[in-house]
């Protein structure tokens, strides 16, 4: 069976509106950035590829480790391009800081003059904004779904 990237969207924006709660992943009840992807794949794909281990907000900074790109290039397929060739349906990660560890991540809802993504946003809950320049030049990788799904 293939996943279509529409339907990663569709998926994506039935989340909307669920409260932001740390290290959550529940639609409606709550979650953070990452739990947003998981609740996605869940939903998309099916049983979760692991569970993630506990996490700070934080998220390994102290370390200087790249967990989040590392976890994310382990169960997603990494593209070569960053920002050129963003589809709808594309994961996106963020380092929010120059010089820190990426730590927030986001699914490209609508490309063209108005892009936008879904995130969950610390204070907002999970938001559909638009991918303006700020949030485009804090893009430091770009994943996609595993699309067949045996």
């Amino acid at each position: 069976m293939t996943i279509a990237p529409d339907t990663i969207v569709d998926i994506a924006r039935g989340w909307v509106g669920t409260p932001y709660r740390h290290q959550a992943a529940c639609r409606g009840a709550g979650t953070d950035c990452l739990g947003l992807v998981r609740g996605v794949w869940r939903e998309a794909i099916g049983s979760e590829p692991e569970t993630p281990p506990a996490y700070s907000m934080d998220w390994s900074e102290p370390q200087g480790q790249e967990r989040l790109w590392h976890a994310a290039a382990d169960h997603l397929r990494e593209q070569a391009q960053v920002t050129d060739g963003l589809a709808a349906g594309d994961v996106i990660l963020f380092r929010m800081r120059s010089g820190a560890v990426a730590k927030h991540l986001g699914i490209v809802s609508a490309v063209g003059a108005l892009p936008t993504f879904i995130h969950a946003y610390e204070k907002y809950g999970v938001v559909e904004s638009p991918l303006s320049r700020p949030w485009q030049r804090r893009i430091v990788a770009r994943f996609k779904f595993p699309m067949e799904v045996f």
